[in-house]
């Protein structure tokens, strides 16, 4: 039967007693700071007080500050602690707009605050339509509680927002029809499995019968009115046997114990009945007894007891404490023929053990206490399970090979991201709005040409994020860019998608993918202001048998121009016919020497270096470097004791050093930038050199009062071909900017200026 929902202490006035209501939430959880506690009642009261909400009828009760006192009643009987009480009664006010985040975290700490936000976040399934069809709402119902699990940092983010959901079910019976219904079926897609997963029991059994109610009205009231006629003979039947039970486990000299007969729930004498075939008279286990006992050989030795007393029941025996449930359940199960002969259900386990049934995960935090960083192994097993649980209900069962799929694509390394109606799309971590476009169907992607996330409109390398709902605009006709194949762009992440677009322009004709890669590769040669290559022997080291076999290629995506930079490169130096790579680009910076030969220091030329004493690093080991006085740099440990001094005494002479076997030679190479100058120019050129982590060796300016015209000239230090086109590409993709290129050699009066 589902619980019955309890009322707050009330003043002669109607109002709340705070007072009081904190008095009772003390006898479940005592809390370290009163005074927190009554200013989160205080402040929710009050908001809702001030925004003066429209009344609505369906609502007994509409009123965000009860329904957070009714979520901190339910989460004290899980014996969460103060942070997540506080969460609890600030959640429907945050929620509803009448209390902005930044304003929680002043008051109440980044603890509470977090909470709260973790719980907004899980509040984005409300965007979600579960439908009705059987393989799309299975693949929903996934995706859903996948997306799910990434949100969970905290396990009680989760326990929040199942109190919220069982909150928001106890109070819909007089909504509209289409409330209750979608309220009901979200709690039992999701919420109620969730509640089974973490083990407790009691809000499962109240979720899935208060579902039931509303979602199978006719069947739930039939069964209930079966369960009402037979009570008082049930009633009877299990206070006898209750009787007993401790008749004998008296005799037995077992001191502490506990006996009682429980009623089986409404949805899970449906739902065995479905399963079984059966009708209500063939039920079993509506008569059933629970014994609990201080010890693990109590409960065999009571199995013994009652099994000697009684038949047992062919075939009707589950021993999960030495066997427990993937969530952690202990008990042992059994059925006899009890008194009359009729069938009766005996469970047995422990009080610590019933702990556990009732409570799950929250069955921990009488250990953990109250802190959060604790390392006790039965918490932090519980949180590293809930992490793994990417299939929740029972009836939904997958082979071994399926399951095992599912969890190596674990939910950390993807993201879960809705459609504008609601259905939810998975993607791997950093996935761009062309993914998600392909991901949605092949015609959406090849007609992409802008999206908007959450209402607002992002370019197309935009990084999505777990809960987003992305909208995707298309034009009428047209295809994917090739640019989108450029890998140092970031426009696609996914092979799904790449492999789609390369379809796409492989199937264009010929001739135009031979036109277009021609252009991109003469227009990439001359940036880059290579010489003239042999384009027959290029084609031959990229595998193809032509050049225009070449051209067609890249124009088509099958090719990119990264790799045939990387296969010139490999041009020079391999024959007389060309010149080395680093006369091509330039006099190359080597690493220096280390006294073993192993050492670079960083953005300096060659320096002696010597391993310090005090630490004797070792390669693999973080380093780091102090310039001494005739001696060159001395290598430490970056946590030996003297650096750490040294770098507070003498900071100045620390300098940065790697091991040589990291560094790679540097080429020396000239760029020229040319752009409409405008305010953060050099600002954002700057930030591109450095997200690719490139040495900066100088950099000059000059603006053209008549035109305009911003040009700048960097020496930067490159690996080779293929990173200076990266690089290149990048910049020009900046704002304002219309030309990058490398310079063989600087304008003079650009060679004389000092560095800026």
């Amino acid at each position: 039967m589902v619980k019955v929902r309890e009322d707050q202490p009330l003043t002669d006035e109607g109002r709340v007693d705070v007072e009081r209501w904190i008095e009772h939430l003390q006898c479940d959880v005592p809390l370290d700071d009163v005074d927190q506690m009554r200013m989160a009642c205080e402040l929710a009261e009050s908001l809702e007080r001030e925004a003066d909400r429209p009344h609505r009828l369906w609502l007994e009760r509409d009123s965000s500050f009860r329904m957070g006192l009714e979520m901190a009643d339910i989460l004290s009987e899980l014996r969460l602690d103060q942070p997540a009480l506080v969460a609890a009664v600030l959640y429907r006010a945050a929620r509803e707009g009448m209390l902005a985040l930044d304003k929680i975290e002043p008051l109440f700490g980044a603890e509470v605050a977090g909470l709260i936000n973790g719980v907004l976040q899980m509040a984005a399934i409300d965007r979600v339509q579960i439908v009705s069809e059987g393989a799309r709402q299975h693949n929903q119902q996934e995706n859903l509680r996948k997306m799910l699990v990434t949100m969970i940092d905290d396990v009680r983010v989760a326990l929040i927002k199942i109190a919220e959901r069982t909150s928001a079910l106890r109070q819909v019976q007089n909504a509209p029809r289409e409330k209750r219904m979608r309220v009901a079926r979200e709690v039992f897609e999701v919420y109620a499995p969730l509640a089974h997963r973490l083990g407790i029991g009691h809000l499962k059994w109240e979720l899935e019968d208060l579902s039931f109610r509303y979602l199978h009205e006719d069947e739930y009231k039939g069964i209930a009115k079966l369960l009402a006629e037979r009570r008082l003979d049930r009633d009877h039947y299990i206070n006898q046997v209750v009787e007993t039970l401790k008749g004998l486990m008296d005799a037995q000299g077992i001191a502490r114990y506990q006996v009682d007969g429980r009623a089986k729930h409404i949805y899970s004498i449906w739902r065995k009945m479905q399963r079984k075939h059966i009708d209500f008279s063939q039920m079993h286990d509506i008569r059933a007894v629970r014994i609990l006992v201080p010890e693990v050989s109590d409960c065999y030795a009571m199995l013994g007891i009652v099994h000697s007393r009684w038949h047992h029941v062919p075939n009707e025996f589950d021993d999960y404490i030495a066997n427990p449930k993937q969530n952690g359940y202990q008990s042992l199960h059994t059925a006899v023929f009890g008194p009359e002969n009729k069938v009766l259900e005996i469970q047995i386990r422990t009080f610590a053990m019933h702990d556990e049934a009732e409570l799950g995960v929250c069955a921990h935090w009488r250990y953990k206490g109250h802190d959060t960083d604790s390392k006790n192994s039965s918490y932090e097993d519980k949180i590293a399970w809930l992490r793994q649980v990417l299939e929740w209900q029972e009836e939904v069962g997958y082979s071994g090979e399926l399951r095992e799929g599912l969890k190596n694509d674990i939910a950390p390394d993807r993201i879960y991201t809705f459609t504008p109606d609601g259905h939810i799309i998975d993607l791997p971590k950093e996935a761009s709005p062309i993914d998600f476009a392909y991901r949605v169907h092949t015609e959406v992607g090849h007609r992409c040409r802008g999206a908007k996330v959450n209402g607002r409109i992002v370019p197309l390398t935009y990084r999505l994020k777990t809960g987003q709902q992305v909208e995707i605009l298309t034009a009428s006709k047209g295809g994917p860019s090739r640019d989108w194949l450029n890998p140092s762009l970031g426009y696609v992440r996914t092979s799904r998608a790449r492999s789609k677009i390369q379809a796409w322009l492989k199937h264009q004709n010929r001739d135009l993918n031979l036109d277009e890669g021609r252009a991109l590769f003469e227009r990439e040669m001359k940036r880059l202001d290579v010489p003239g290559l042999d384009t027959q022997q290029l084609a031959s080291k990229v595998n193809y048998t032509s050049p225009d076999d070449m051209y067609a290629a890249i124009g088509a995506g099958d090719l990119r121009i990264g790799q045939v930079l990387h296969q010139a490169q490999q041009l020079f130096g391999e024959s007389d016919e060309y010149e080395p790579l680093d006369k091509l680009l330039a006099k190359p910076r080597r690493p220096s020497e280390g006294s073993a030969g192993d050492i670079t220091v960083l953005g300096v030329g060659n320096l002696k270096t010597s391993m310090a004493n005090c630490c004797r690093p070792v390669p693999g080991e973080p380093i780091i470097g102090f310039i001494t006085q005739g001696r060159g740099v001395t290598v430490h440990r970056s946590d030996c004791p003297n650096i750490l001094q040294l770098s507070v005494d003498e900071p100045q002479r620390v300098i940065e050093v790697a091991w040589g076997d990291r560094a790679r030679t540097q080429y020396p190479v000239d760029i020229e930038i040319e752009a409409w100058d405008r305010a953060g120019l050099l600002s954002d050129v700057t930030t591109v050199l450095s997200s690719e982590k490139v040495n900066v060796l100088s950099v000059n300016t000059q603006m053209g009062m008549d035109d305009g015209i911003a040009r700048l000239y960097i020496t930067l230090e490159v690996e080779g071909l293929e990173m200076l086109g990266r690089l290149l590409t990048r910049v020009q993709q900046l704002p304002n900017v219309f030309e990058v290129r490398r310079l063989r050699q600087k304008p003079a009066n650009v060679a004389n200026r000092k560095r800026k």
